[in-house]
């Protein structure tokens, strides 16, 4: 296979945290940055877990974090997994995730509560090809090696599109590589495919460096999470905190996708990315999202997830996605299934 050499503008992107798109993959490294910056006033602290271009860039750019009266206590994690791990130790009282880590997290047998969700579109989850690639469809796969992140929504989507295709992961060589050694895998040209989310996604089609074979549209439920731990939940104070905090959020995204450039210039700066990239991830996948309810499709959606990772025996043991789910903050927010926003032509 003929080596393909980085473009300049994919290298910000090897250095970038696994989950800026706030799809997290499932990374092995441990602990948020201690110390993290606080926002707020007041005796009440909430600690919350974020991933870099995350929560607190969003909610500082919307202005969302200018008249609290509790303290936000950051701390900054790589991916999911690891923040789910804080959350299960009670260092953290809430985090965002994407739709697979609190699978594998209930799976452990995690003390963690899925307290609010959001549903965007999956155009930015794909299976990438070289531009030169043979490979026109799921089905040509066969065979193939892939690159995806274990544990991460892009194994899930992998799973399910080749399914689709008629094939399983025995079809085909998964190789399972975190982001940064993907994307070097990827164009220099040592994988067929590789699957992954945005906003690499939009880096690589960007910087021409690939196509899209396919992508999770259909395939996979566009799903993420608010995580807290069921101890914050039971304190009565940080339960109040922790309903305000999501209010926020949710004012936050309607602000994004009011206001995509000027989110995307935030984000580009918080996370090294180019800005036209940073504005395509938005409009193809970020800024697409809404917050809807915890509610019993969102649940059988993420029942499936953690059947399909049971059967391949990446789960050790089968468990009931609805018994790590508290719907308190429901209230007042739309069907899992309502549509994710647009912004029309992509750019």
């Amino acid at each position: 296979m003929r080596r393909r050499l980085a473009s300049p503008l994919l290298l910000p992107l090897a250095l970038l945290l696994a989950a800026c798109s706030g799809t997290s993959a499932a990374d092995t490294s441990t602990g948020g940055s201690g110390g993290g910056r606080t926002d707020g006033k007041g005796a009440l602290t909430l600690n919350v877990g974020d991933q870099k271009g995350g929560s607190e860039a969003v909610l500082r750019a919307a202005g969302e974090l200018d008249d609290l009266d509790y303290k936000i206590r950051w701390s900054t994690f790589t991916s999911g997994p690891p923040l789910l791990e804080a959350v299960n130790a009670k260092a953290v009282d809430i985090g965002g995730v994407g739709n697979t880590p609190p699978v594998f997290a209930a799976g452990a047998n995690s003390k963690i509560s899925v307290v609010a969700a959001s549903h965007g579109t999956a155009k930015g989850d794909t299976i990438l090809v070289p531009n030169d690639s043979k490979l026109k469809k799921p089905e040509d796969l066969k065979g193939k090696s892939i690159a995806v992140a274990q544990g991460s929504s892009a194994h899930y989507q992998l799973v399910a599109s080749l399914k689709k295709a008629g094939l399983s992961l025995k079809d085909v060589q998964v190789k399972y590589l975190q982001p940064a050694d993907a994307l070097a895998a990827f164009t220099g040209g040592k994988v067929d495919a590789w699957a992954v989310w945005d906003p690499y996604t939009s880096q690589v089609l960007r910087g021409k460096q690939g196509r899209v074979l396919t992508d999770g549209g259909g395939i996979t439920n566009g799903l993420a999470f608010q995580i807290a731990a069921p101890s914050s939940l039971k304190d009565s104070k940080k339960a109040a905190a922790i309903g305000d905090y999501l209010k926020r959020l949710k004012r936050a995204q309607d602000w994004v996708f009011k206001h995509p450039e000027a989110w995307a210039k935030v984000w580009s700066k918080d996370t090294g990315l180019p800005y036209d990239v940073a504005l395509d991830a938005v409009k193809r996948t970020n800024g697409t999202r809404v917050t809807v309810a915890v509610d019993k499709p969102a649940i059988a959606s993420e029942q499936q997830i953690a059947d399909t990772f049971t059967a391949l025996k990446l789960i050790p043991r089968k468990i009931d996605f609805a018994s790590f789910v508290d719907t308190r903050f429901n209230s007042g927010l739309p069907a899992s299934t309502t549509a994710p926003r647009t912004f029309g032509k992509e750019s």
